[in-house]
């Protein structure tokens, strides 16, 4: 997908398939604010300020997408001049979609518990609220780190933060591929990419 086109079909295909927006947004790597645009804007208007990424060569071969996640483990490890108390923290949260498989192959590298949050952004209910999944570990009193693919505003970090803290857990750091904002930290929590994505205009 390297056109704005293609980009628009694809939203559209998404969304006639049921997806919500902020599903959509999370299977393109884009903001809610572009996906908005791009499922109502005519062609021609002026875009939001996005960068889509495509990394579905890495993300859909198992192989790759586990060096991926030892690579974000070993940006961590190097932050901590290299000493990395193992395991780093108690769960590794995932967050759904695309943080999961990261996530899986996080935790069982580290002997961590695994634990999923799906956004807010994702539900279709009239009051979305985020939440952890039931089917996996909890996370009361846990050092969590949270693993996802994409920064594109920060708002679902800054959810995921809020929500843990607000069950008793401690956000340790945030493990990302890409960053698209440039964040140091989240409410205190700090980021760790593996790139930092920038729009020059």
């Amino acid at each position: 997908m390297s056109s704005l086109d293609d980009l628009i079909g694809r939203a559209r295909v998404l969304l006639a398939e049921g997806h919500s927006q902020g599903q959509i947004a999370d299977e393109l790597s884009l903001s809610m604010e572009t996906v908005t645009w791009l499922l109502t804007q005519a062609k021609g208007s002026a875009a939001p300020k996005d960068v889509h990424i495509d990394w579905t060569a890495v993300s859909s071969t198992a192989s790759l997408l586990e060096e991926t996640a030892m690579m974000l483990l070993n940006r961590y490890c190097q932050d901590q001049s290299g000493d990395c108390a193992s395991p780093a923290a108690d769960v590794i949260v995932g967050i759904s979609l695309s943080g999961i498989p990261l996530a899986t192959l996080i935790s069982v590298q580290e002997a961590a518990k695994l634990a999923i949050y799906h956004p807010s952004k994702q539900s279709q209910s009239e009051r979305p609220t985020g939440s952890i999944s039931g089917n996996f570990a909890t996370i009361g009193g846990e050092r969590c780190i949270i693993v996802d693919d994409v920064i594109t505003s920060g708002n679902t970090m800054r959810e995921v933060v809020k929500y843990l803290r607000k069950h008793n857990a401690v956000p340790v750091a945030i493990w990302v591929i890409f960053d698209k904002r440039g964040i140091k930290d989240i409410d205190g929590v700090p980021v760790y990419s593996l790139f930092k994505i920038s729009r020059i205009d």
